[in-house]
């Protein structure tokens, strides 16, 4: 293989002598142009540094190329001169004589030794020939690296030399290129993220406002369905139903406040309307008249002291047309402890009450005013007072407003409902349980919780019956008055209204109609009189009946007639002024 930096170039060119570098990796010296007074200067320490690096290279183990540029033996090829100067040494491998061979190529003819003052060439030039010129420096070869850009391209006609380390480049990876490509990916990456996100968003939005469409829709149809639309409710009297007041569904239980220490009893329904929804504290006054077992007439007060809880219940049921489930005997200080339980209540109290225990003078145990918190203490005093001179339905009405504020007060979940009725320790009549008053408790809680509950006073007139404005707006549409389904075989009930103008009339026709098999119900005395009688029935089954009270009253079969009834009755009566009770 030819060297580009073969030793005849700078002999036989007349360019600048080189210096030798090092050796590449075939083994190859490489050398590099130098200046004139360079060569001069350093020919000699490089030709002993040429050999000491030969040698060295030697020991290294990398012979067998053929190739000893010293001429030193070895395994030199036969006829080889490696600086081209012309001279063949011997093959033998004793050394030359002197003349004979110049180590460095220098030879002269005929064996003679170089004149003196002649400058010494080991590379076999001439130190005559005047200033050489100057040629471009090259760098030399580094093995391992790429040669530099403006290298020789050698002679023409023949390919660069070209080394593979310059196309190292080509297989490595390129740390930049990947850096950018993930950059590119985290930042789609990010912007899916974004637009997905949106996207959630969007659709929550849109699923939200259909959840709110359907709430609301749901929440109308339900108004429009209990009747609590504004305008649409044609029941009356505030009740807010649309559903005719017989075919709803009540669950009433009657409860007493016994007042252990000042005596006399106060008496209340609390009516649970499942179908509308609605809570009602129906107040009875004690004058309310009521019938015996025995058809004898009595008051609400009397019928509690002497029938007890089940004869009660029973007259009222027959006067008032309802289904009591039960009866809550409730004693003050049952009443005390079940306000304490509930932690203390509030009322809008209408009167200063005394403390019973406090001596005359001292300030009020109850003050009046709005927003009074009452304990049981307090809560049982403001329910039983009755001040001098006052109504008993003004006390009654006191006894309404506890029993709202306790039921506001009461737990809505039905086992701590249950927990607190046990707590008091009361011994309930039968058939209501303690679980069956804690669950009521805590329906009728729930609606006094969310404005659903209120309070109705039941009008009487001052001999305790009812009117027919009673009958109507509390009766009927309150209690469901005729909801109660009379057994086939119980006496039908007859409701008399007087309305001729004589007081006794009414008890007279009472005895008559109770001698004659019939169930009494008073309907109060009308406002002026009426000349004629009227016998009243609304069930086209019941006008047989109603022809049977007629005749048991002495009045003409042409009073009957098909129509509305009053109260709770199957049959109404009004006695006119051609009553007759001698008849």
């Amino acid at each position: 293989m030819n060297d580009r930096y073969d030793a005849g170039h700078g002999a036989d060119g007349g360019g600048a002598p080189y210096e030798l570098v090092g050796y590449d990796e075939y083994g190859r010296p490489v050398y590099r142009q130098a200046t004139d007074q360079q060569a001069q200067h350093h020919q000699q320490a490089q030709h002993h540094q040429q050999a000491q690096q030969y040698d060295a290279y030697q020991q290294q183990g990398h012979q067998g190329y053929g190739y000893d540029p010293y001429a030193t033996g070895g395994h030199q090829q036969p006829g080889y001169d490696p600086y081209g100067t012309g001279s063949v040494p011997p093959q033998q491998s004793q050394t030359p004589a002197y003349g004979s061979y110049d180590p460095y190529g220098a030879q002269q003819q005929g064996g003679q030794a170089p004149q003196q003052g002649a400058p010494y060439d080991p590379y076999g030039q001439s130190a005559h020939t005047g200033q050489q010129p100057r040629v471009t420096e090259q760098t030399a070869h580094i093995p391992q690296q790429p040669g530099p850009a403006d290298d020789d391209p050698g002679p023409a006609g023949t390919a660069p030399d070209y080394r593979t380390e310059q196309f190292a480049f080509v297989e490595e990876p390129d740390g930049d290129s990947e850096d950018v490509i993930d950059w590119m990916k985290f930042t789609e990456n990010r912007t899916e993220r974004r637009e997905e996100a949106k996207r959630r968003a969007r659709s929550r939005i849109v699923a939200l406002a259909v959840v709110l469409a359907l709430v609301a829709a749901g929440g109308v149809g339900y108004l429009w369905y209990a009747g609590k639309l504004p305008g649409l409710s044609d029941s009356g009297a505030g009740t807010g139903t649309t559903t005719a007041a017989g075919a709803q569904k009540r669950d009433v239980i009657v409860v007493h406040l016994h007042d252990t220490t000042g005596g006399g009893t106060t008496t209340a329904l609390l009516v649970d309307n499942t179908t509308t929804e609605q809570g009602t504290t129906v107040l009875l006054p004690n004058s309310l008249a009521l019938t015996a077992d025995d058809g004898a007439t009595t008051t609400l007060a009397k019928s509690v002291e002497d029938d007890g809880s089940e004869g009660t219940r029973t007259a009222l049921d027959t006067v008032l047309g309802t289904d009591i489930e039960g009866t809550w005997r409730l004693d003050t200080p049952f009443l005390l402890t079940l306000v304490d339980l509930v932690g203390n209540i509030e009322v809008d109290t209408d009167t200063d009450v005394p403390d019973p225990d406090a001596k005359k003078g001292e300030a009020p145990l109850v003050k009046k005013g709005k927003g009074q918190t009452l304990s049981g203490k307090m809560a049982v005093a403001y329910a039983t007072h009755r001040g001098s001179g006052e109504a008993q339905n003004a006390q009654l009405e006191r006894f309404g407003q506890v029993m709202h504020g306790v039921l506001r007060k009461m737990t809505s979940d039905p086992d701590a409902a249950t927990l607190t009725v046990q707590t008091l320790g009361q011994i309930l009549e039968p058939p209501l349980t303690d679980k069956d008053l804690g669950d009521f408790l805590a329906r009728l809680s729930e609606r006094a919780k969310g404005g659903d509950h209120k309070s109705a006073l039941l009008p009487v007139q001052d001999d305790g019956t009812l009117t027919a404005e009673a009958s109507d707006s509390v009766v009927k549409d309150v209690l469901g008055g005729t909801a109660k389904s009379p057994d086939e075989n119980a006496a039908v009930s007859v409701s008399v209204r007087n309305a001729t103008g004589v007081k006794d009339h009414t008890e007279k026709a009472r005895v008559v109609l109770l001698n004659g098999g019939f169930t009494f119900r008073a309907a109060g005395t009308a406002a002026a009189p009426e000349a004629t009688s009227e016998v009243v029935y609304a069930d086209a089954a019941d006008k047989e009946n109603a022809t049977e009270v007629a005749k048991t009253l002495g009045l003409d079969a042409g009073s009957v007639t098909k129509g509305k009834v009053t109260g709770n009755a199957r049959v109404s009566v009004v006695l006119g002024q051609d009553y007759d009770p001698g008849s």
